[in-house]
Formats: C-alpha cells, sequence, structure tokens
C-alpha cells in the first residue's frame, strides 16, 4: 500500500470484501512505541452487527492488517477480520 495522508481517510466509508456495508471511518489507533498502525475505528452503519466485533463507546475495531485496500472507500478483507469470540 502507498502512502496516504490520514486526514484524507477521515470520514471515509469502510466496506468488507463481499461490498457490505461496515460504516465510516473514525479514527485510527497507532501504537505508540512502534508506530505501527493497529486498527481502524469505525462508526458503524445500521446494517452491520456491531456485537460480533470488539467495540467500545458505539464504535468498533478493526485490525489494520485486514485493510486490503483505500481507494474512494476502506476495503477490509472478511477472512483476517477477528470477530469476537
Amino acid at each position: 500500500m502507498g502512502k496516504i495522508s490520514v486526514l484524507k481517510l477521515s470520514n471515509k466509508r469502510v466496506v468488507d470484501s463481499d461490498g457490505s456495508e461496515m460504516g465510516t471511518l473514525h479514527n485510527i489507533v497507532a501504537d505508540a512505541s512502534t508506530g505501527l498502525l493497529r486498527e481502524l475505528v469505525v462508526r458503524p452503519s445500521d446494517e452491520l452487527d456491531a456485537s460480533k466485533f470488539k467495540g467500545e463507546d458505539g464504535y468498533v475495531f478493526i485490525p489494520f492488517d485486514a485493510v486490503s485496500a483505500v481507494k474512494d472507500v476502506i476495503v477490509v478483507d472478511t477472512q483476517k477480520i477477528r470477530v469476537r469470540a
């Protein structure tokens, strides 16, 4: 993945690899000690069953390693999303 400004990602739609709407990007969590991006903080769409995801304060967290593309939307790989057990 090439370089992209975080400001350009603000409020970008997040969809899974099946094309289903997951929500809108709210924030990104980075590891302060390494600088690595850890998670997307997503404001879930009404259609998303947020109970299946790690979440807090009405947001769901998606592992950054599940991101497969960033274009007009952020696409996350359905197979890499860790659903809450």
